[in-house]
């Protein structure tokens, strides 16, 4: 997780935006498998990728429009302030010095100074995520059933639940299927589900409902990993690595589903920072195959998981928290978290290399799963990487912004389509989440 809280907003209208490589409930349309290097025996390897998104689309120029319709906002001078700072040409530190002046000159209200800086906290923040659009299950359809989700301090888990939970099936799903086509063979082939999500709640979970819907085996071997937030999509490659390895011809479906309902609430001017987290948070799905010893001319892998690590930072559990309530989820960030991040991400990236042949940071293709801007320019500067090598994590956060789980897939659909004019053997998958956390696996490119 990479910031405070989410918060309203949606567009009214679904629309479609042209994805740069297939469509956006789908794997790459362009895609044909071009292996370069033989796998190693044993090896777990990413056989087919998939990926899914609820039909709302956020441009995030449409954020103010739909922040003062969404929550019927009746503060004219929040309103005024919003349409025109959002609208202005200036930089972000003019308008701040505007601001200040009026306070300093007292020509403004101490109430409108609140508001004020409410409002220009959050839109400076909300500018600097870099994301250009995201995908919702929110819509008017559900406000208008469910309005009591628009009232600050409603007890609404259950409304919120009876969103999330098919939602993030009905997303699974969709990745699902999409991933299995580009596989290439009968659904009843996979052995193994590893399904993951922060975003529901119930017994039986998501699992067995997606092996359900594609009509798995009876027997498939399910796993459930829940709440493991920004992190859980590379645990989830640990985990189905070490089953493809130990459990000899197995195929394994990792899914991941994400919706940020739970985490659902208004704006208020007490939370300055709520319109960030509506303004970097996204919802989908994404899924993967992972198998050993691929069968050549009937299966394609692109990418071997060769050694994988995860380890936590001590006494760090309360940078990342979240509590459930009767209210829905609710997180907190610690601004140490980048500082933190930047802090032991060195050490941990060596011990990763070190079973490589690599012995240099620009010499290794990076799949970082992209919290936020910061995190990536912490990590970027600090190992001293040349500006490309983040540029699929910079896209995927730009077209979907973070999706928790499901953001480390998009990252690596983006460099399957790099890789394939060549470049590294060797790279690093990498999350970051609440513990701190860090999980990361070795990557071969083959």
């Amino acid at each position: 997780m990479c910031e405070s809280s989410f918060s309203l907003q949606y567009l009214l209208k679904p629309q479609k935006l042209k994805m740069p490589q297939g469509d956006s409930n789908g794997s790459s349309k362009q895609h044909v498998a071009v292996t370069r290097r033989a796998p190693t025996p044993g090896k777990a390897t990413i056989l087919a990728i998939g990926k899914a998104f609820p039909s709302q689309i956020i441009p995030q120029e449409c954020l103010v429009e739909g922040y003062i319709r969404d929550t019927k906002c009746e503060d004219s001078y929040i309103k005024e302030k919003l349409e025109r700072l959002w609208k202005s040409q200036d930089t972000i530190a003019a308008v701040l010095l505007r601001f200040w002046r009026c306070v300093c000159y007292g020509t403004t209200t101490p109430i409108e100074a609140t508001s004020a800086g409410f409002v220009i906290g959050s839109l400076c923040n909300c500018k600097n995520t870099t994301v250009k659009t995201r995908y919702t299950v929110m819509s008017k359809e559900i406000l208008d059933k469910y309005p009591e989700l628009a009232t600050e301090g409603s007890a609404t888990i259950k409304q919120k639940l009876e969103i999330a939970n098919p939602a993030v099936v009905e997303m699974a799903t969709k990745a699902s299927l999409s991933c299995i086509k580009e596989w290439g063979r009968p659904a009843q082939d996979i052995t193994h589900i590893v399904y993951v999500s922060s975003s529901e709640i119930r017994l039986p979970g998501g699992d067995l409902y997606l092996a359900n819907e594609l009509g798995l085996r009876t027997d498939v071997g399910r796993v459930m990993l829940y709440f493991l937030g920004c992190y859980g999509g590379v645990t989830g490659l640990r985990v189905a690595k070490d089953i493809a390895e130990n459990n000899p011809n197995s195929r394994v479906l990792l899914t991941t589903s994400e919706t940020t309902i739970l985490g659902f609430r208004p704006p208020n001017k007490a939370r300055p920072y709520d319109l960030v987290g509506a303004a970097l948070f996204g919802d989908g799905a994404a899924a993967v195959i992972v198998g050993a010893n691929p069968v050549m001319g009937q299966e394609c892998p692109f990418m071997e998981l060769s050694y994988a690590v995860q380890n936590f930072l001590p006494d760090t559990h309360h940078v990342i928290d979240g509590r459930l309530s009767e209210e829905g989820i609710n997180f907190k960030l610690g601004r140490d978290l980048p500082q933190k991040i930047e802090d032991n991400i060195e050490e941990f990236c060596r011990k990763l290399m070190a079973q490589s042949t690599v012995k240099d940071f620009n010499d290794l293709f990076w799949a970082v799963h992209p919290g936020g801007p910061a995190i990536l320019n912490r990590l970027e500067s600090t190992l001293k990487l040349s500006s490309e090598k983040l540029e699929c994590s910079r896209k995927a956060l730009m077209d979907y912004g973070n999706v928790s789980s499901n953001t480390i897939f998009y990252v690596m659909e983006y460099m399957r389509e790099y890789l394939k004019e060549g470049g590294e053997e060797w790279g690093l998958g990498l999350a970051f989440g609440p513990g701190i956390t860090f999980e990361g696996i070795l990557l071969r490119s083959l």
